[in-house]
């Protein structure tokens, strides 16, 4: 008999849908009605042997005290801020995610925030829309990335992919992490807050947790300063929102460009109606090829895991 799984979130791969349908009994609790959840999760969960979710959706002690027979959780995605993974480790529940494979992906957005905001392309492309320009008003001035500092909080793959990027625009690079890395010629400042008051341009690119909870709090903030731009694709929790948007509306932080956010999908109406801001939904990894790649490497891990193979990315 296949090993039955149960799906929290589809993937937008077809291909990757049709091999978890192949190889596993596929309970999709996404596809079921809200108010209908509780009953038909039920009755499938004595026998459910793994869980598919996702970086944002994660999976919480409550629901694995409803699965007795769990034995792998898959996370397509690299974020595991939403599970319970002392949960799990509790209960022998291996965990894996989805790294490496969205890093590229993740970097090159980051470069399109950083460059949005330098340029001002939202601000820009409604100068044309609403007539501004054929109107004869004049334009104001962007900056250039050449020559500035580009600060990176965490400097892990996706740290370290968005740093190549940001050289390539001319730009120096300082990084600030706890632990230094070894082998680069990047210098490590001495704090967060060291970095952003050296940076020009503030990236973060930590991992979301407990430790790094509105760690780019007002005093950081403040440090980066009215010319200085924060951009996070992060997770939303490494900023503290409200400060972030008292200074973005006092003009004490020039811009912000933000693909993650504090309760996403809710982001709040305060931080919508600035002009200095860039938005995107949370989609560094939202490519036709990484999602594809995410997806196989969900089911590679499964299928090593039923098959009785080492996982090919278990979350230590």
């Amino acid at each position: 008999m296949k090993p039955e799984l149960l799906v929290l979130a589809a993937s937008p791969s077809a291909d990757v849908m049709a091999q978890l349908a192949q190889h596993f009994e596929c309970h999709h609790l996404w596809q079921q009605p809200r108010e209908q959840q509780a009953a038909w999760l039920a009755g499938v969960a004595p026998n459910v042997r793994g869980v598919l979710t996702t970086g944002a959706i994660g999976m919480k002690a409550e629901l694995l005290a409803q699965l007795p027979k769990l034995e792998i959780l898959a996370v397509n995605g690299i974020g595991t801020d939403a599970v319970d993974l002392a949960a799990m480790r509790a209960r022998g529940v291996v965990v894996t995610n989805t790294p490496g494979v969205l890093t590229d992906d993740v970097a090159d957005l980051a470069l399109t925030l950083l460059l949005a905001a330098a340029r001002r392309l939202p601000a820009l492309d409604t100068f044309v829309r609403n007539g501004a320009w054929e109107a004869g008003k004049p334009i104001a001035t962007t900056r250039a990335l050449r020559g500035k500092v580009c600060g990176i909080y965490g400097f892990g793959r996706i740290g370290q992919a968005i740093g190549a990027r940001a050289q390539a625009f001319g730009m120096a690079l300082q990084y600030f992490q706890p632990r230094a890395i070894e082998g680069t010629a990047v210098p490590r400042a001495e704090s967060l807050l060291a970095l952003a008051e050296a940076s020009d341009y503030l990236v973060v690119a930590a991992p979301g947790s407990p430790a790094t909870h509105h760690t780019v709090n007002a005093a950081v903030l403040a440090a980066l300063g009215p010319q200085g731009t924060l951009v996070n694709i992060a997770r939303g929790s490494l900023v503290d929102e409200e400060a972030m948007i008292a200074a973005l509306r006092e003009r004490a932080l020039g811009m912000a460009a933000l693909d993650v956010f504090a309760d996403e999908p809710r982001v709040p109406a305060a931080l919508r109606e600035l002009e200095n801001v860039v938005l995107t939904p949370h989609v560094g990894s939202l490519t036709v090829e990484t999602r594809h790649a995410m997806g196989q490497l969900v089911v590679d891990n499964l299928r090593a895991h039923f098959d009785g193979k080492p996982l090919l990315t278990p979350v230590r």
